[in-house]
């Protein structure tokens, strides 16, 4: 369907398209293409539907000329090209130039989106750069910023903008922002259902209804998966619904929206590379599961108060709920000889064992198992000790947005001028614990079965207890709540027919407050506080219909996440993710973006088609950049700690024509994600670290995990009137481990991978659709970091590796019927 971040007259080729249109929306639903040549300037710009009581030009929308700033879009149409994946990163990644995934978890829903090398991403810890918005509510969950993305319901979606520049989007939105706009019964009518499956096992369905009666309007979605995984112990269970209720009038427009999901992924972590060379479907020890809900009620409004003010809000509650079971390998022992335990099980870890010589007190820091009575442990020779730890995340989040838009024109000029407010008030939980185990010859990791409840305390004293809860090994508990409160402002000035100018800024403001319950960590208890206004500035210049420049300068910040300031002490290191520990002030991160390109379409390019065009330069400086490190001698424990300065910069290219029968597109991006400053930082997993396990960083060293070169290419024909047939095919240069920040190690190899998608519409209300990924069946990595090797692993496996990986899904088949009436 093309590159949708260009096609702001697109809305011209909608007659070109008949019978593609026929076979891609069943004949019964209205194709919404207008609205493709507007793009919302704030998240409330996406409320409601288009022609609605502000139109496509009310309530913060701008037409793509006038915008200063990059915008990447993919529409519904798009996306049910692929719906078989029930994944819109899918989608996000095979279109948009910039994009691309990786997979720490083994599980294509949860994989991390990057976009030009800052994440959105479902691992706590990751360092999250994008704002993600549905519906005008910010998604990014309240205790780590965290974007699961396997909660929202694909079906349902309208289209989505990735939107760079512009901090209106508020926190996060360091790279940019995603903006998520969802159907309602204004702008999808019929009635849908789905039905699909394929490898792995996979059976999967949705359905959808939407209907306009006067002024109300319905919709409803859902969607439902079960599969096994491509990976040993990987099953994937997905449930989403999605509902709205709304009612237009020519002056206003109301809607009550309620979403809700449950899912559960096992497995969900990378693999040693000697373990997948024998069977690619290796994981390492389990379970490794991660069950989720999530549930929300939001009521979105625009009313027009006079022919050139319009006023739009929102206002939502939302329950999010994380349970993970991990079981890992542990540093168990047999409690050292000078030690009155001796013959008793013990955790000695490497930074805190004392070492041959040193005075009895020193001992004092080894940790004595003791069951449920307080009985010692017996230490038993040749037992690969592990932990079962457990994780629950709880929050509950409400909050809103207000806003007025003014289209007065000022000295006969045209002028949008947006003014707005939000708060986003959250309150949560977090609770973890281990329990012993041991690992299984099939890498299970299983609880003694006589004492299923072991506990983990030191041998004495208290102060003891407290170093035990900073080596994360003693249960934590921490509740806290976070508020983030926003003003914004934003005009947009037309000086001439061609030119137009926009300035605005928004004010952040942060207070995140945890508090400690155990009594082990009350460094946790704190309240801390962040504020700043970011400003952007741009201009966009149409020097034929054709041709329009368009450049900016925008700042942006974060505030650092819960988890972060809790865990951002190397002398008290946490488990990640499973543990807070201590609370030394982090710095918030502060972006400086400049944009500036040329991008344009050109109607009637060759046998009546439409061409789009892009070619665009960026720049994001940051300082204070927050990341997640090891600690040597308890690598399997890390914290958060700032780093002087980071750098994303690249060069965009893209490129599509689009005639009736055929689309075709085709985009690259260089994008030179790298550190600016001279220091070292603690990696002692990668296997060239110095020996204090440290790495040193250098300017110009790269960023994990960002590809330089991006390039995708893909078309779509219709081969008849009735059969479509499509093909994709992306490409990423090589990166580095997660861990070789440095740039010392071998990097992760060059990839592409080709997918294919076709449909048959049988009769004007049936079609049956087939979907192929990865057809060459490529078995690459797109994620790499580390192992960890421990004593208790090389009793009973070798692993002489250090490297660990995720292998991506191989060829996978899906065929499915739609039947729409």
């Amino acid at each position: 369907m093309g590159m949708r971040a260009l096609r702001g007259s697109l809305i011209a080729s909608v007659a070109m398209l008949p019978c593609l249109a026929q076979a891609q929306q069943g004949g019964t639903q209205a194709v919404t293409l207008p609205e493709l040549d507007v793009v919302a300037t704030s998240p409330v710009g996406g409320i409601g539907s288009a022609g609605g009581a502000a139109g496509a030009a009310g309530v913060g929308r701008l037409p793509l000329s006038k915008v200063p700033f990059t915008v990447e879009t993919v529409t519904a149409a798009d996306i049910a090209q692929d719906r078989a994946t029930l994944d819109p990163t899918f989608t996000l990644a095979r279109r948009a130039a910039g994009v691309n995934l990786s997979d720490g978890q083994g599980n294509s829903f949860r994989q991390t989106l990057t976009y030009r090398g800052f994440d959105a991403s479902p691992l706590q810890g990751a360092p999250q750069g994008l704002a993600v918005y549905q519906n005008g509510v910010r998604i990014n969950e309240a205790f780590g910023d965290v974007v699961n993305w396997d909660l929202i319901p694909t079906v349902a979606i309208n289209r989505i903008d990735i939107v760079t520049g512009n901090p209106i989007f508020g926190l996060n939105a360091l790279g940019g922002a995603v903006n998520i706009e969802m159907k309602n019964g204004f702008t999808w009518q019929g009635k849908e259902v789905t039905v699909f499956g394929g490898s792995d096992g996979r059976i999967a369905g949705s359905l959808q209804y939407g209907e306009q009666i006067g002024p109300w309007s319905f919709y409803f979605a859902g969607e439902g998966l079960r599969d096994r995984g491509w990976r040993f112990e990987s099953p994937s269970e997905i449930g989403r619904v999605y509902a709205d209720l709304g009612y237009r009038t020519p002056d206003a427009e109301f809607h009550v929206i309620a979403s809700g999901a449950k899912t559960f992924f096992g497995a969900a972590a990378a693999a040693p590379v000697d373990f997948t060379r024998l069977d690619e479907r290796a994981i390492f020890t389990y379970p490794q599961s991660i069950a989720t809900e999530m549930g929300q009620i939001q009521v979105n409004g625009k009313v027009n108060i006079s022919p050139t003010w319009d006023l739009a809000g929102n206002a939502y509650v939302r329950r999010f709920s994380q349970f993970v079971i991990d079981g890992n390998d542990a540093e168990f022992e047999n409690c050292s000889r000078q030690s009155s335990f001796r013959g008793s099980l013990c955790f000695e870890d490497d930074g805190f064992f004392p070492a041959p010589g040193q005075s009895q007190l020193a001992f004092r820091n080894q940790f004595l198992m003791q069951g449920r009575n307080t009985p010692r442990i017996p230490f038993t020779p040749g037992v690969p000790y592990g932990t079962l730890d457990t994780v629950r995340t709880e929050a509950l989040g409400y909050g809103g947005t207000l806003q007025a838009t003014n289209r007065d024109r000022i000295f006969d000029h045209s002028n949008t001028f947006i003014v707005g407010g939000s708060i986003d008030v959250a309150d949560y939980g977090f609770k973890s614990q281990s329990t012993l185990g041991i690992i299984n010859p099939d890498l299970s990791v299983t609880t003694n079965p006589n004492n299923p409840t072991y506990g983990f305390v030191p041998g004495v004293g208290t102060t003891q207890l407290r170093t035990a809860a900073a080596l994360g090994i003693a249960p934590s508990s921490v509740t806290g709540s976070n508020l983030y409160m926003g003003l914004y402002a934003l005009d947009t000035f037309d000086v001439t027919d061609a030119l137009s100018i926009t300035a605005g800024a928004r004010l952040n403001f942060a207070r995140i407050s945890t508090t400690d319950l155990t009594g082990f960590s009350p460094d946790v208890n704190g309240t801390h506080y962040f504020s700043r206004i970011n400003p952007v500035a741009g201009l966009t210049y149409r020097f034929f219909p054709w041709l329009n420049l368009y450049g900016g300068y925008s700042e942006s910040n974060r505030a650092p996440t819960p988890l972060e300031l809790a865990c951002a002490n190397p002398q008290r290191p946490c488990l990640l993710p499973n543990s807070l520990v201590a609370d030394p002030p982090l710095e918030q991160v502060v972006a400086r973006t400049y944009e500036a390109g040329f991008r344009g379409t050109v109607p009637n390019f060759y046998e009546d088609g439409v061409f789009n065009y892009k070619l665009g330069y960026f720049r994001t400086d940051l300082s204070n950049d927050i990341l997640q490190l090891a600690v040597p001698g308890n690598a399997a424990r890390g914290y958060f700690v700032n780093v002087p300065a980071t750098q994303r910069q690249g060069v965009e290219v893209q490129a599509e024509y689009a005639m009736p029968g055929l689309s075709v597109y085709a985009n690259y991006a260089l994008i030179d994600a790298t550190f600016q400053f001279t220091g070292t930082l603690s990696s002692p997993n990668n296997p060239l670290a110095n020996p204090d396990g440290s790495i040193d960083i250098r300017p110009g060293n790269k960023l994990p995990l960002v590809p330089e070169h991006q390039f995708k290419i893909g078309f779509d024909y219709m081969i008849t009137p009735i059969w479509r047939f499509g093909a994709n095919l992306a490409a990423y240069s090589s990166s580095y481990f997660r861990g070789d920040e440095s740039n010392i190690n071998p990097k992760l190899p060059a990839y592409y991978t080709v997918n294919l998608n076709s449909s048959v519409q049988l009769t004007d209300n049936t079609q049956v659709f087939l979907l192929i990924t990865n057809l060459f069946n490529n078995r690459y990595a797109n994620f790499g970091t580390f192992l960890e090797r421990e004593a208790n692993f090389a009793n009973r496996f070798v692993l002489n590796d250090p490297r660990t990986t995720t292998l991506v899904q191989p060829l996978s088949v899906y065929g499915g019927l739609r039947y729409t009436w």
